[in-house]
């Protein structure tokens, strides 16, 4: 049966690109996805698999009940959009000014609809229950993956497993991990308040630009000197804004930045020397402050025996000539709650574009679309090793 599955995926493929395309060209942002969730809703309308929309917002759900016993598993794709102008030039640019499908999102969705199609035919005979899990903004902290679970998305769920597009990995290779596969990512502001001035008269100013720069330089010393080195962190300041003209002191400065950590105890001494060294450079130069520290995803963490299951998957697939367990990436992922409610793995379906290797989040990012077919085999080879081996 695998192979017919395997077969129809096949035969899917330009549907998935088609799919793929169309969500590529009208994309929205984390917490508006509301014209895609009625795009996903209606495609399981058509196909008659029952679902369930508006799941802790924007979410859908569908269910695919086999004709035999087994367990339930859900497959995990998200569906929105960053705040990017694209610039690539192709048929399917995005239509939408500053919005932007430059994470796989698309991919991802066109993936799990083509596989509820896909294995549609062959209802009767699978084991268990097929849990068609489209997330909303995964992007944007707080993100979806939370209200989705709140609102009972893993209710009667016995594992969970999902993938990402990873478009600086190979086409043909995957990529997991048995534990933290993924990073935490907090994010932090600081408003610096000094006294601004004339720009001939600085020394009757506290220059919040000065103040700012000074502030970007030691936070930048937490890595280096005060975390062990055999630790894993990272401190990134995003956004600096301050300033007006030329000739005009800036009386505020505005900071903010990312923290990336995949242990706890360096998150908590992170928070610490952030506080220390904001209040030692801002007493120093006798100015003000305000710190706004947010916690964020935490980092997501694979289980041991899933994420076997996901090599042993891969091994199953023609197109995957290669897969391996990876160390983390400091990239953050929602789906690191899903697996603090029940087993399961995430993974990384290599979708490099030899013709246009641009990272993820990056303004001319796309990916290689054989990849679509690989990433859906790859997820129903996984379902079934778990119907088999747990």
């Amino acid at each position: 049966m695998l192979e017919k599955i395997h077969k129809a995926i096949d035969d899917l493929y330009p549907e998935m690109v088609e799919t793929r395309r169309y969500l590529h060209q009208h994309p929205e942002l984390s917490f508006q996805e509301t014209k895609t969730a009625t795009f996903i809703a209606n495609f399981y309308k058509e196909l008659g698999i029952p679902y369930q929309a508006n799941v802790g917002g924007n979410g859908v759900i569908a269910t695919l009940k086999g004709g035999k016993p087994g367990k339930t598993i859900a497959l995990r794709a998200d569906f929105d959009a960053l705040p990017i102008q694209e610039e690539n030039d192709v048929p399917y640019k995005s239509t939408v000014d500053g919005v932007m499908h430059a994470c796989g999102h698309d991919g991802h969705t066109a993936t799990l609809l083509a596989l509820a199609k896909a294995v549609l035919p062959f209802q009767q005979d699978i084991p268990g229950t097929i849990i068609f899990l489209h997330q909303f903004a995964e992007e944007y902290a707080p993100g979806g993956a939370k209200p989705m679970i709140e609102a009972g998305a893993l209710n009667g769920v016995d594992a969970v497993f999902g993938t990402h597009l990873w478009a600086t990995t190979p086409l043909g290779v995957l990529q997991t991990s048995k534990s933290t596969f993924m990073a935490g990512a907090d994010r932090f502001e600081i408003t610096i308040q000094g006294k601004g001035g004339h720009g001939g008269y600085p020394h009757e100013t506290n220059d919040a630009i000065v103040i700012g720069t000074q502030l970007i330089s030691q936070l930048q010393q937490i890595v280096s000197r005060r975390i062990d080195p055999l630790g894993t962190a990272v401190v990134t300041v995003g956004i600096f804004e301050a300033g007006s003209a030329f000739n005009i002191i800036a009386d505020k400065a505005r900071l903010v930045g990312t923290v990336r950590h995949i242990d706890a105890v360096i998150q908590e001494q992170i928070i610490t020397e952030i506080e220390k060294i904001t209040k030692g450079v801002c007493v120093a130069h006798d100015a003000s402050f305000t710190l706004n520290y947010e916690k964020g995803y935490p980092p997501l963490v694979n289980h041991e025996k899933e994420a076997g299951f996901v090599i042993e998957a891969s091994k199953q697939i023609s197109e995957i000539n290669q897969s391996e367990y990876v160390l983390p990436v400091m990239g953050g992922e929602d789906f690191a709650y899903y697996m603090q409610e029940r087993p399961g793995a995430y993974f990384f379906t290599g979708a490099k574009k030899e013709s246009n290797p641009y990272p993820h989040h990056h303004p001319k990012f796309d990916i290689d679309e054989r990849a679509l077919p690989i990433a859906a085999k790859t997820l129903i080879e996984v379902y079934f090793n778990y119907q088999r081996q747990s």
